[in-house]
């Protein structure tokens, strides 16, 4: 550039020309988007790959749910038979599914995402798994000469549809400015929790013990004024105005008057996670009386059959 820059010889008309051409060169090279992979698009995965896509990401996607599929594929995106095509196509590869056992075989599974990796890719987990297992998986993806961030989100599907997810990430700066872009398509509150990997899966443990124990809060203190004769939709907007007032009261205490059960977040999802704050808390040495309780109660809840609600 430097050189057509110095370049006299040329007439005025061709010098122009030539530097436009070289300006739109390094624009283009600036603006080219890395190759998005997406494993998981059930409920939250879904709506944040849409996300991706209509900012001009291009997608690489796997899952077993073939309507997700097709959803995405209709508009573009490229469908993957496993893991293993997902991180060989991909620059970027984004994990979103249940828990920690699934984490681990979409990583390191027969024709697992590692199986597929070469030296300068990037793998962010977004599900919210065990803080432990998530310092593992990030060694052995490291390992490869790869990066890895855990940056579980918080939101809901209706966040996820938006695009306005809290995601608290751990992991090295550099590979957390690398995934911005990223992020700042899929979240409204983008935060590096800190640079160690599992950081992040520490935040969305805390993040679900004050959702789990509210929710539950909640739904007691509207029973509690329905069955002792009080307008429950009344005695919840007084709540509102004062300092019990929270998103947990304003969305999910709505649903609960308005009887509707249909699920933003499972039930059994939210026992997972309040059992890995109880399980956490044993390895280093805590007793949470809270947590426990209410994951007794989700067990309860789970038990009775409404663990899908």
């Amino acid at each position: 550039v430097f050189v057509i820059w110095q370049v006299s010889a040329c007439s005025c008309d061709v010098l122009m020309g030539v530097r436009r051409h070289v300006w739109m060169c390094i624009m283009n090279r600036r603006n080219t988007k890395p190759e998005m992979g997406l494993i998981g698009l059930v409920i939250m995965g879904g709506p944040m790959a849409k996300n991706l896509q209509n900012a001009g990401f291009s997608l690489h996607i796997c899952d077993y749910d073939e309507s997700a599929l097709k959803a995405l594929a209709d508009t573009g995106a490229r469908i993957a038979k496993s893991g293993k095509d997902v991180a060989e196509a991909a620059d970027i590869i984004i994990i979103m599914v249940p828990d920690t056992p699934h984490v681990e075989a979409v990583l390191f599974g027969d024709q697992g995402v590692a199986t597929g990796l070469t030296k300068g890719q990037l793998v962010v987990d977004m599900s919210s798994i065990s803080p432990g297992a998530t310092i593992e998986f990030a060694k052995q993806i490291n390992e490869l000469g790869c990066d890895y961030l855990d940056a579980p989100v918080s939101g809901g599907a209706p966040k996820a549809i938006t695009g306005e997810l809290s995601i608290m990430v751990g992991g090295p700066q550099a590979a957390f400015d690398r995934a911005g872009p990223l992020f700042n398509v899929m979240g409204g509150t983008v935060t590096l929790i800190g640079e160690r990997n599992g950081d992040g899966q520490v935040c969305k443990v805390a993040n679900q013990m004050l959702v789990g124990t509210m929710t539950s809060c909640v739904a007691e203190a509207l029973l509690f004024a329905s069955k002792s004769g009080a307008d429950p939709e009344t005695v919840r907007t007084a709540l509102l105005g004062g300092a019990a007032k929270s998103i947990i009261l304003e969305l999910h205490g709505q649903r609960m008057i308005d009887r509707n059960f249909s699920p933003a977040f499972r039930a059994e999802l939210q026992r997972k996670d309040l059992g890995l704050a109880v399980e956490a808390a044993k390895d280093i040495g805590l007793y949470l009386p809270g947590a426990t309780a209410s994951w007794q109660l989700y067990n309860a809840c789970i038990a009775g059959g409404d663990g899908t609600n």
